[in-house]
C-alpha cells in the first residue's frame, strides 16, 4: 500500500469556475429570463433587483439581479407543501411581487382568486406560512389576482388591485400587511359593458417627477397602456390617459420575434436616471409554447414626462451600466445535489409533500418518491432555449411497467410529454424507453439499476440516449418532432414548457446529477443566449447557421457543463465556412474579460456554405460556465459562418482508445472521513484526482501504479468525488469529509 501525506507530497490544482462574470461590451439580447416568466413584477431594493410573477402549477420563484440582465433564482416564497397550493394546470400562484417594507421582505400573491402574503428577514428566506389578506369592507369586489404593490415616498404602501374586467382599485395597506380601509376605486377605467381596454389587467404603479404613473395590459394578447396623475386619487378627472406604453411605431416591430408586449412591471429608475421594465412576451408561432419569456427594455421620458418603453425588436440593446456581480446568464444550471436544500431554480409541479423527496438520505443524490400510485412527482425548470443536452445519472429499480423514472419535457397543460426513462417492458424485463405521444422506442436494460440518460434538443427535434458509464451513449430509436409542444399555448393552463426529473408508480428513484448543457454534446451555433453583431440566417441546405460574423462581434452560450468526471476536455472543434481569409475564434469563460481557454483559426472553405471542421487545443477547465466566442480577423467584412461547436474529451481526438469505466469496483473508507481516506481498487491505477462539489479539481497525483492508497487530506468539510484511472479504465466514488 502507498501512504502519502497530501499537504507534504502533493499539490492542489484550483481551476477557475466562473466567479468573474461581467456584462460584455455593455449590450444584451432578449430574453434575459428565457422560458416562462409571466405577469412579472420588478422591485429595486438598494443596489439589488427582484422579479417574480405568476407560476401557476409550478412552485413560484424569486429571481435576483444586480444589473437587470443577469438573473439568478434565490428563493421559493411559497412552499410546494403548503396545503392550500393545489395541483392542476393553471392553478397554483397567480401574480406575485417582492417588496421591502418595515424591515422585512414581503411577497404578495394570489391563490384561487384570494390574496396572500408571506414574510422573511432576507429575500432568500426562510419564508413564513401564507397569510390571507382581508377584503376591505369599502371595496365592493374581491382583491382578485395579478396584483402589484406600490410603496409611496411617504412610506405608505398600496395593493394595486384587479378583479374581473370592470374592477380596478388601489387599496392602502397597514403595517401588518392588511388593508387599512382606505380604497381608491377606479371603476371608471374599464366600465362594462363596453370594456374599452378589454381587461385592463396586471396593473402596476410608480412615481417619476411630479406624477403617479399607472400602467396596465389590455389583455394577454398584447398591448400596454399608461395613465398619470399628480395626486393619488380615485377621481377620473385627475388622471390623464397617455395611451400606448411601448413604442408601437418602431420600424423594426413587424419583424420582431416578440410582439404584443404587455403585463409589464413598474418602471424602475437607476442612479444614472435611466428607467427600465421587465415584461413577459410570447415568442411568435413555432416557439410560443415556451411561454411568456422575461424581457428587459428601457423606458424613456420625453420633455412632457410621457414614458415610452423600447419595443423588444430583434437587436442588441445598450445595457444598464451596472456590474453583473458574478451572476451567470439565466438558463437552467447543472446540479450535483450536494447542497443541504434543493436549489430554488427547481420547482415542484403542484402540491408536493416534503416526505416525497430528500437530499439527505443519500448524500450527493436527490431521492424522489411518487406522490401516490397514480400521481407522478416532478421537479422542473424552465425550458426556454432551442438547443441543449440534458444528462442525469439514475439509480432506480422498477417493479412493473407502471414504474417510471428519468427525464421529461412537459407541455404547459401537462397533457403531452417527451420522456426518457427506466421501466419494465411488457415481457417483464427491465427496459429503457424513449417516448412521445404514440411514438415509443424501447431497449432492454442490461446496465442494471444505475444508468445514464441523455436527452438532446436541436430546435424541434429531440433525441434520447442511454449509457452505462456516462461516456459511451447509445441512441434509442429516432429523434422525435415536438413542434406541437413548442408551438402550444392556451388560456387555461397559462404555463410554458418545462423540463426536469420525475418518478411515477410505486418505487422511489435516486438522481446523482442533472446537467443542462453537456459540453461534450455538439452545441448548435445558431442558438447563442446572448450576442453582439451576429445573427441567425438560413444556410444553403435549408438549415440555419450563425451569420454576419465580423471582427469584434461575439456570441455567448450559457451554462456549459465541463464536469467533473467522467470526461475531461482535450480540444474544441468548430464547423465553419468562409469565402475569404477567415478569422479567429477566441474562447473565454464567463466574459470576454475572463479566462481564455482556446484560440482557433478558421480558414477559407470556398464559400460561406461549404462546411469544414477546425480544431484547437483547450486549456483544462472544469465546472459550469457561460462560454463567450470572440471573433477577430482582418478588415471589416464578414469573416465566416458557424454551424456547430463541440468539445472533444481527452484521448478521443488523438486516436487513442477512450477510457472505459472499470467494472472491478472501488472502495473508499471511512466514509464519511475526518482527514484520512483509504482506497482499494480492483484494477491497478496510476492517477488519482479529487474534485469538490463546485467541480474544482483540488487534488492530483500520478504514481507507478497500485491497488491501494492511503491519503491524509487537508480538505474543508463537504462532498468530494474521487477519480482513479490508468491508461485504459477509470472508476469514481463520492465521499464526505466531516
Amino acid at each position: 500500500m502507498i501512504k502519502l501525506t497530501v499537504s507534504a507530497l502533493l499539490f492542489l490544482v484550483i481551476l477557475q469556475t466562473g466567479m468573474t462574470q461581467t456584462l460584455v461590451y455593455g449590450t444584451f439580447m432578449n430574453p434575459v429570463i428565457p422560458g416562462d416568466h409571466p405577469d412579472c413584477t420588478l422591485t429595486k431594493v438598494g443596489d439589488h433587483f427582484y422579479t417574480t410573477g405568476s407560476s401557476f402549477n409550478p412552485t413560484p420563484v424569486i429571481y435576483h439581479s444586480t444589473d437587470l440582465v443577469h438573473w439568478e433564482a434565490i428563493a421559493q416564497p411559497v412552499s410546494a407543501s403548503w396545503t392550500g397550493y393545489g395541483d392542476s394546470p393553471g392553478g397554483g400562484c397567480w401574480g406575485g411581487q417582492l417588496v421591502y417594507y418595515g424591515g422585512k421582505y414581503w411577497h404578495f400573491f394570489s391563490r384561487a382568486n384570494t390574496m396572500y402574503f408571506v414574510k422573511a428577514d432576507q429575500p432568500a428566506g426562510p419564508w413564513s406560512a401564507p397569510v390571507r389578506i382581508n377584503n376591505p369592507a369599502s371595496l365592493s369586489y374581491g382583491l382578485g389576482y395579478d396584483n402589484s404593490v406600490f410603496v409611496d415616498d411617504d412610506n405608505k404602501w398600496y395593493l394595486v388591485v384587479k378583479n374581473g374586467q370592470a374592477n380596478n382599485g388601489i387599496v392602502e395597506l397597514g403595517n401588518t400587511g392588511q388593508p387599512t380601509g382606505v380604497v381608491y376605486d377606479l371603476n371608471w377605467l374599464n366600465p362594462d359593458p363596453s370594456y374599452p381596454y378589454s381587461w385592463a389587467e396586471g396593473p402596476v404603479m410608480w412615481k417619476y417627477g411630479a406624477y403617479y404613473y399607472y400602467s396596465f395590459a389590455r389583455d394577454v394578447a398584447g398591448g400596454q397602456k399608461v395613465m398619470r396623475s399628480k395626486t393619488l386619487t380615485a377621481q377620473q378627472t385627475s388622471w390623464e390617459i397617455l395611451g400606448d406604453f411601448f413604442n408601437e411605431s418602431d420600424p423594426l416591430k413587424p419583424g420582431s420575434l416578440f410582439t404584443g408586449p404587455n403585463h409589464a412591471s413598474q418602471a424602475v429608475m437607476l442612479g444614472d436616471s435611466t428607467s427600465w421594465v421587465i415584461h413577459p412576451v410570447y415568442a411568435k408561432g413555432e416557439w410560443k409554447g415556451q411561454g411568456r419569456q422575461g424581457l428587459l427594455n428601457q423606458v424613456r421620458y420625453n420633455a412632457n414626462l410621457r414614458p415610452v418603453a423600447d419595443y423588444p425588436v430583434n437587436q442588441s440593446f445598450p445595457a444598464p451600466k451596472r456590474s453583473s456581480g458574478g451572476i451567470p446568464w439565466m438558463v437552467p444550471h447543472s446540479d450535483h445535489f450536494t447542497a443541504s436544500a434543493l436549489h430554488p431554480e427547481w420547482s415542484f409541479l403542484g402540491y408536493t409533500a416534503t416526505t416525497t423527496w430528500s437530499l439527505s438520505e443519500r448524500p450527493g443524490w436527490l431521492r424522489l418518491s411518487p406522490k401516490s400510485s397514480t400521481k407522478a412527482n416532478t421537479v422542473i425548470k424552465n425550458d426556454g432555449e432551442h438547443n441543449y443536452a440534458l444528462v442525469t445519472c439514475l439509480d432506480f429499480s422498477p417493479a412493473s411497467a407502471a414504474d417510471e423514472a428519468g427525464l421529461r419535457i412537459i407541455r404547459g397543460d401537462e397533457t403531452q410529454f417527451v420522456k426518457l426513462f427506466s421501466s419494465v417492458s411488457a415481457s417483464g424485463n427491465k427496459s429503457i424507453v424513449f417516448s412521445y405521444g404514440s411514438t415509443r422506442y424501447e431497449a432492454e436494460n442490461r446496465s442494471g439499476d444505475t444508468l445514464w440518460l441523455k436527452m438532446v434538443r436541436v430546435n424541434h427535434k429531440i433525441s434520447g440516449y442511454f449509457s452505462r458509464d456516462g461516456i459511451n451513449y447509445v441512441q434509442l430509436g429516432q429523434a422525435v418532432d415536438v413542434s406541437a409542444i413548442d408551438a402550444f399555448s392556451d388560456f387555461a393552463s397559462w404555463a410554458g414548457t418545462r423540463q426536469g426529473l420525475y418518478v411515477q408508480g410505486t418505487q422511489k428513484a435516486w438522481f446523482d446529477l442533472y446537467l443542462y448543457r453537456d459540453a461534450f454534446t455538439p452545441v448548435l451555433a445558431e442558438c447563442p443566449a446572448n450576442q453582439q453583431g451576429t445573427s441567425r440566417a438560413s444556410a444553403a441546405d435549408g438549415t440555419y447557421m450563425l451569420d454576419n460574423i465580423h471582427p469584434g462581434d461575439w456570441a455567448m452560450f450559457a451554462g456549459v457543463e465541463f464536469g467533473p468526471a467522467p470526461l475531461t476536455v482535450d480540444s474544441v472543434e468548430f464547423t465553419a465556412a468562409s469565402a475569404g481569409s477567415g478569422g479567429t475564434i477566441r474562447l473565454y469563460l464567463d466574459s470576454v474579460n475572463g479566462t481564455k481557454i482556446a484560440e482557433c483559426t478558421i480558414g477559407n472553405t470556398g464559400n460561406f456554405y461549404t462546411w469544414k471542421r477546425f480544431t484547437a487545443p483547450v486549456e483544462k477547465v472544469m465546472g459550469n460556465h457561460d462560454l463567450y466566442l470572440l471573433f477577430s480577423g482582418s478588415g471589416s467584412g464578414k469573416l465566416f459562418t458557424l454551424k456547430w461547436l463541440r468539445f472533444i474529451p481527452e484521448n478521443k481526438s488523438t486516436g487513442a482508445a477512450l477510457l472505459k469505466e472499470s467494472r472491478r469496483g472501488i472502495q473508499v473508507w471511512p466514509n464519511p472521513a475526518v482527514h484520512q481516506v483509504s482506497v482499494h481498487s480492483g484494477f491497478r491505477f496510476r492517477t488519482s484526482e479529487i474534485f469538490n462539489a463546485a467541480g474544482q479539481r483540488v487534488f492530483f497525483l500520478r504514481h507507478n501504479g497500485t491497488h491501494d492508497l492511503s491519503l491524509d487530506l487537508n480538505l474543508e468539510k463537504g462532498l468530494y468525488l474521487l477519480k482513479i484511472s490508468n491508461e485504459n479504465e477509470f472508476e469514481t466514488a463520492k465521499f464526505l469529509i466531516n
